[in-house]
């Protein structure tokens, strides 16, 4: 049989199928049991690669049911995709012509399945998600508390909000320390992530929940996948800077405030920080330097199940070997 490859655009109510290279398209609702009925319909097609965008969650739970059918799928990212469209010269854009561009992605692209998060995960990320989005939202009444008059029912309606929404972040933090403690894993890796000085409670639950496939790649991939991999703009004799593009946004967050915490108080990444500005590197670019350089060491960590003190005794650096006596 021709390999095939399908291409699958996702909305809140409707999908749209399309197969690579025999061009046939068909619809189907977004309900658990027509989910059910597309994953039957696509086992004998035995495709390569079954393709989706991301679209912020709606596309989870047919991701869930394809995994489970032990069928290969990718999640991308929708710039990607765009980009595949327009190096084709389809400007165009209606849902089954996505569906289509996604499926020739698939069969044009070498394509990598990723293994899909487990629920306990999903869960996880999405009470990190919560998180993000209280802490967002207490920034939001603290400007605007900044601005209203010192007294008056206004001044008093977003102090009791504000204290409402810390009282949130209380509680989903509990909810998180639950989780993690119910899970022996987690609480094992959260254990080995935490004793990297410059790593809290916040950047470890991050990670966790945001970044399953840590300890499962290389140094080089993990980076390009969280995005702090610096990418080369050169041409000719030019060379250009370089940057760090893509990735997952709210783990670079965390990182670089881990970044900047270890820079400061963690003697290994605290003489590379100081190395790089002695040669001239602008602070920020250091500090991604750093961001990547903690990065990789947590990822070799995870997958050799080795604690920080382990790490920092290893004689590859004075700096190193002083950290260690002092942990």
């Amino acid at each position: 049989m021709t390999p095939v490859s399908v291409g699958i655009d996702v909305s809140k109510r409707q999908l749209v199928i399309a197969v690579d290279p025999t061009g046939e398209q068909w619809t189907s609702e977004t309900t658990t049991a027509a989910i059910a009925m597309l994953v039957a319909r696509l086992q004998p097609l035995r495709p390569r690669i079954i393709v989706l965008e991301a679209t912020g969650g709606y596309e989870r739970a047919l991701v869930a049911a394809i995994a489970a059918a032990d069928l290969p799928v990718a999640v991308i990212n929708p710039r990607q995709a765009r980009a595949f469209a327009q190096a084709l010269g389809r400007t165009a854009k209606t849902d089954a012509i996505d569906a289509g561009i996604l499926a020739a992605f698939g069969g044009r692209l070498e394509v990598t399945p990723r293994p899909v998060a487990d629920p306990a995960t999903q869960a996880l990320a999405a009470l990190m998600a919560r998180r993000r989005q209280l802490l967002e939202m207490i920034g939001m009444e603290r400007a605007r508390l900044e601005h209203a008059p010192t007294t008056g029912r206004l001044t008093r309606e977003l102090r009791r909000h504000i204290r409402w929404l810390e009282r949130r972040v209380e509680d989903v933090d509990d909810e998180i320390g639950t989780s993690i403690a119910a899970h022996p894993t987690w609480r094992a890796q959260e254990e080995l992530l935490r004793s990297v000085p410059g790593i809290g409670s916040t950047t470890a639950r991050t990670l966790l929940a945001e970044v399953p496939e840590l300890g499962r790649l290389d140094r080089r991939a993990i980076a390009a996948l969280v995005g702090v991999a610096p990418m080369n703009c050169d041409s000719g004799e030019h060379r250009g800077q370089r940057h760090i593009w893509g990735g997952r946004a709210s783990v670079r967050t965390a990182l670089y405030m881990a970044a900047l915490v270890a820079s400061r108080h963690n003697a290994r990444l605290r003489a590379t920080y100081r190395q790089l500005r002695d040669r001239g590197k602008p602070a920020k670019v250091a500090l991604v330097a750093i961001m990547r350089k903690l990065l990789t060491i947590v990822n070799a960590m995870l997958k050799h199940q080795t604690h920080w003190m382990q790490v920092a005794s290893t004689p590859d650096s004075q700096a190193g070997r002083a950290r260690a006596a002092t942990v």
